[in-house]
C-alpha cells in the first residue's frame, strides 16, 4: 500500500458510527471492529473500480473525534476510498450530515 490519507473528523458519536458502518459493510467485505477500533478490507477490484491492489479503512473513535485512515494501492484509489468512506458515515450521522472531513494526504 503506498497511498495513505487520514482525516479527523469531528463528532461526539464517533463509536456508534464506526459499529454502523463496520456492521454495515461486514455483509460484503472483510471486518473487524471493537466499539473504539475497526478495519475494513476493500478488494483490488469491486464496485469502487479495479485497482492494483486493495485499500484498508481503518476507524477510530475518540470521546469527540472520529479518526479516519485510508491505505491504497494508488493514488486514484485513495480518492474514490475518500468518496465511498464520507458518503457512507454521511447516511449514518444523517443528524449531523455533512460531517467535516480534514483530508490529510501523506507524503510519497
Amino acid at each position: 500500500m503506498s497511498s495513505i490519507t487520514s482525516a479527523a473528523v469531528p463528532t461526539a458519536s464517533g463509536s456508534r458510527y464506526l459499529q454502523q458502518l463496520c456492521k454495515h459493510w461486514s455483509h460484503s467485505l472483510e471486518v473487524s471492529f471493537t466499539p473504539d477500533h475497526g478495519e475494513v478490507r476493500f478488494p483490488a477490484e469491486g464496485r469502487a473500480g479495479t485497482f492494483p491492489a486493495g485499500a484498508l479503512v481503518t476507524l477510530e473513535a475518540y470521546p469527540d473525534t472520529l479518526a479516519v485512515r485510508i491505505e491504497a494501492s494508488v493514488p486514484e484509489q485513495r480518492e474514490v476510498m475518500k468518496g465511498v468512506v464520507a458518503r457512507h458515515l454521511d447516511r449514518f450521522a444523517f443528524r449531523e450530515a455533512p460531517l467535516q472531513f480534514d483530508w490529510r494526504d501523506a507524503a510519497g
